[in-house]
């Protein structure tokens, strides 16, 4: 029985601290402490706690934090959406004229969460293994998993909605490849910079800690 215990505990710290990421997740998600509408477009830190996870807890619990994130982001454009204009981007339930959000929707609010976590774990893990005690790792895990989420949520909206979300806010189509460039300078970058220095504040200190109380 005694042999089973560190296991046991093992788990049980590994429960509480996605327990405690995924209530944080969900207060970034549905407070807006976690959303900054600037335009259009909404500059999110929910990404901040699937890194965390990443980092901390492996890929694989990453990856199901990122999942965690797409269901309350689904939940949120479809019951509560910070701009309904746009909000069929995210969601099949709604529509603005006669564009209706689709099977794509599904695919931009869940795939770059998801992805997220599994991409900045197998960067961080990668790197760690390569320099164990360089720190960059940390950075770039960070800056990683949110380039990600920028990256496939801006590019799934311009190849899947383009013309109908230029409808929707007032712009031409042929505008908005520029107009996604400019939410890139100021929305992605502040928020890969955020993520990269809560990697490295959070997740590097708390590692130590752990290592010294091992279990």
């Amino acid at each position: 029985m005694s042999t089973n215990l560190p296991v046991n505990r093992s788990k049980i710290l590994f429960i509480t601290q996605f327990a405690i990421l995924l209530a944080l997740e969900a207060v970034f998600c549905f407070t807006p402490l976690g959303s900054i509408p600037l335009g259009p477009m909404v500059a999110t830190l929910a990404m901040i706690p699937v890194i965390i996870t990443a980092i901390m807890l492996g890929t694989w619990a990453g990856t199901l934090m990122g999942f965690a994130a797409g269901l309350f982001s689904f939940l949120v454009w479809t019951f509560m959406p910070p701009n309904p204009v746009v909000a069929f981007i995210y969601t099949p339930v709604y529509s603005v004229g006669n564009v209706q959000g689709n099977v794509w929707s599904l695919a931009i609010c869940f795939i770059p969460r998801i992805l997220t976590g599994t991409f900045a774990g197998l960067t961080y893990h990668g790197l760690s293994k390569l320099h164990p005690k360089a720190g960059l790792e940390y950075i770039i895990a960070g800056v990683v998993g949110s380039v990600t989420n920028t990256a496939l949520v801006l590019g799934g909206t311009y190849f899947f909605f383009g013309r109908e979300y230029a409808a929707a806010i007032g712009t031409s189509f042929e505008l908005l490849l520029g107009l996604i460039g400019m939410t890139v300078l100021t929305n992605g970058i502040p928020e890969a910079v955020v993520s990269a220095l809560a990697a490295v504040g959070i997740c590097k200190p708390l590692k130590k800690q752990l290592s010294r109380h091992h279990l």
